[in-house]
């Protein structure tokens, strides 16, 4: 039996084609609306989409978030979600946020390799200030991952103030049994290693876990056996779905954004 259904979104989201093409519409009049404050496509690596945004404060950043996109490691870019910034940015904080490249051209293992090589490159632009990292659904499980000492440096890791995974996949053995896994290539050693459960030795950083409370019971899990696996802090956002559980991070007022930048 496949869990296609269990890892569903969209089909029990009202409205949910609507979303895309409105993200995308928001992110670019952001963009628009910083003018020189907004630098665009800085690389991190050699590959086209190994690029990453740099949304800057009026003021000098007393800190940087990096905010990695979800899309089950297959779909999207960084292009879609520059107005979740505007929470940040209004606290005096920098917003950075990378592609990657996705699968099948790539295994999930690659994409975390990547994601770190992004994470090291924005800390060069901004030396000192401390870093927080949020991610949704591929992407709170790829922020996760930063805490693998095997993964990030010690040198950077050692600025970082906060992870919070949203509505993260944090055991992918699941997906196994998921027809997205023909374009992830996954098989069990493959899904463990990449699996945030399965994580012994990490760095020492606040982890809060997020998810909707409206969300699939299965991401209601996955955010769960994160949380009790690593002891961390867990948040459900009453009333949010998987779709919209990252729009507080577009508020200077949310509870989200005081947590990543406070």
């Amino acid at each position: 039996m496949d869990l296609d259904d269990a890892y569903a979104n969209g089909a029990y989201i009202v409205g949910a084609e609507g979303y895309p093409a409105r993200w995308a519409a928001s992110a670019e009049d952001f963009r628009n609306s910083l003018h020189e404050r907004a630098r665009l496509d800085l690389p991190y690596g050699d590959g086209a989409r190994q690029r990453f945004d740099l949304f800057l404060p009026e003021v000098t950043p007393k800190g940087v978030l990096i905010f990695v996109h979800g899309g089950y490691w297959l779909a999207f870019d960084k292009s879609t979600w520059s107005h979740l910034a505007v929470g940040a940015l209004a606290h005096g904080w920098a917003v950075a946020m990378p592609s990657y490249d996705l699968c099948p051209e790539v295994r999930i293992a690659d994409i975390t390799q990547q994601v770190a090589s992004a994470v090291t490159q924005i800390a060069q632009e901004l030396p000192e200030v401390p870093i927080s990292l949020a991610g949704h659904s591929a992407g709170g499980h790829l922020v996760a991952r930063m805490l693998d000492p095997e993964v990030l440096s010690p040198v950077v890791a050692k600025r970082l103030k906060i992870v919070v995974p949203i509505s993260p996949l944090a055991d992918l053995v699941p997906l196994l049994r998921t027809t997205m896994n023909r374009k992830f290539q996954m098989d069990g050693p493959a899904a463990k290693a990449e699996s945030l459960v399965e994580m012994q030795d990490r760095y020492s950083v606040d982890v809060t876990v997020w998810v909707g409370a409206e969300e699939r019971p299965a991401f209601l899990d996955q955010a769960q056996w994160l949380a009790d696996a690593w002891q961390a802090d867990h948040v459900i956002a009453f009333g949010k779905h998987h779709f919209n559980v990252i729009d507080p991070l577009a508020d200077p007022a949310s509870d989200l954004v005081r947590l990543l930048t406070d």
